[in-house]
């Protein structure tokens, strides 16, 4: 069973949350809790919402099906960082001038899933 979460449009650049979802990616997902709860990266807040709101989604998506889910069983098969909009401001420099400051977004997408029973 997969569960998937995603959250866009978050005022992070994709390059420093690709950082955060490297560290999680293949983990089972109480263990990426874990170790984002302690990651220094700013990032990492966000990405622990996800993988959060992720559970949730298999939690609910186990009771209407009526299936039993342990949590525990839970691994992060996809993490992914994609890049959103950027927003554009300029910045006044001497004789006039404006330089272009860009302010990337991303959308983070994280998908939950159960181990098949043949590869258990």
């Amino acid at each position: 069973m997969e569960s998937i979460a995603r959250v866009r449009h978050i005022r992070v650049t994709p390059q420093k949350a690709r950082r955060v979802v490297n560290l999680i990616r293949g983990k089972q997902a109480q263990e990426a809790l874990a170790i984002l709860k302690f990651a220094p990266q700013g990032a990492s807040e966000p990405v622990y919402k996800l993988v959060a709101s992720a559970i949730a989604n298999a939690r609910v998506k186990a009771d209407a099906s009526n299936t039993y889910l342990d949590e525990q069983d839970l691994y992060i098969a996809k993490a992914f960082v994609d890049e959103g909009a950027t927003l554009k401001r300029f910045q006044p420099r001497a004789q006039g001038r404006a330089f272009q400051i860009l302010k990337r977004t991303s959308h983070i997408t994280v998908v939950l899933a159960t181990p098949e029973e043949g590869t258990k």
